[in-house]
């Protein structure tokens, strides 16, 4: 059966400068394996599917897979779908904004000068991490225990580990080994350049380390701490991917009740059909 399908960049208004994200439009009728099995062909961080929402106040559902399985939540996944869905004729229930649904429960997101936001979910766990895994990361990462600033749980679904260096530089200047754990490192740039972070997400795979082009959930935790101990203020941008040879810009932003906000612009890279 044919379905539609595009391939979209995320946090990026640039082809190939972001972390890309394929999209089945129609994923209705689809088995688990049948979706695991396709994401695993494209072999992208993230492959998700649209289907009908399930919650009243929803406007679609989204599964979201990775070569090896199915994740609860994504950030990028879920700005690049939500881009899938408006851009394929998606029309809100309501004029302020978009409601997607996954297995983490009812995100919501809306449209800014930027490109998509959507509100960062709560911390699953946060605080001090044990001093164990603490120096097991800081071999990992080939970098002295004394060089982490601060290492805090920044769990929102996928399990990270935050780390904080003293800088943007440290942070590009790292060459990990293969790390225990999900973890992210952030180090900030200089007052009053363009960014105000450089983040890098750091993920295990069979023995090796993966390094993410730019993570969604990785902003919105790290976000949520930076501010909270007041190492950032927002509005403020993140910078992704560097290390790569990306160009990926993370947006940001507390709303009035201070929930925290993240997004970028998307762009659609390829669009058609594929047989499933």
């Amino acid at each position: 059966m044919m379905r539609a399908f595009c391939q979209v960049d995320v946090f990026t208004a640039v082809p190939y400068r972001g972390n890309p994200l394929a999209v089945v439009l129609d994923g209705e009728g689809l088995s688990t394996e049948e979706m695991r099995r396709f994401a695993a062909w494209t072999n992208l961080s993230e492959t998700t599917f649209l289907l009908p929402p399930a919650a009243p106040e929803a406007d679609y559902r989204v599964r979201i897979f990775t070569p090896t399985g199915e994740l609860p939540f994504a950030g990028h996944p879920t700005l690049g779908t939500c881009h899938a869905w408006l851009e394929a004729g998606g029309v809100p229930r309501e004029d302020g904004g978009i409601t997607q649904e996954c297995e983490a429960g009812l995100i919501r997101l809306r449209r800014t000068d930027a490109g998509l936001e959507f509100q960062a979910p709560p911390l699953l766990r946060s605080g001090p991490v044990e001093d164990e895994l603490v120096e097991r990361l800081a071999e990992a990462l080939r970098i002295p225990r004394d060089d982490m600033v601060d290492v805090e749980w920044a769990d929102n679904g996928p399990g990270w580990v935050a780390v904080l260096l003293a800088d943007a530089e440290a942070v590009l200047a790292v060459r990990p080994g293969p790390v225990p754990h999900d973890v992210g490192v952030v180090g900030p740039y200089p007052e009053g350049s363009p960014c105000a972070f450089e983040l890098r997400a750091f993920t295990p795979v069979h023995g090796t380390t993966v390094e993410d082009p730019v993570t969604g959930s990785l902003n919105a935790s790290v976000a949520q701490w930076l501010l909270r101990t007041g190492r950032a203020t927002a509005p403020y941008v993140a910078s992704q991917g560097t290390a790569l040879g990306r160009a990926g810009r993370v947006h940001v932003s507390t709303g009035e009740r201070g929930e925290v906000w993240v997004g970028g612009a998307v762009v659609t890279c390829v669009s058609g059909r594929v047989v499933l």
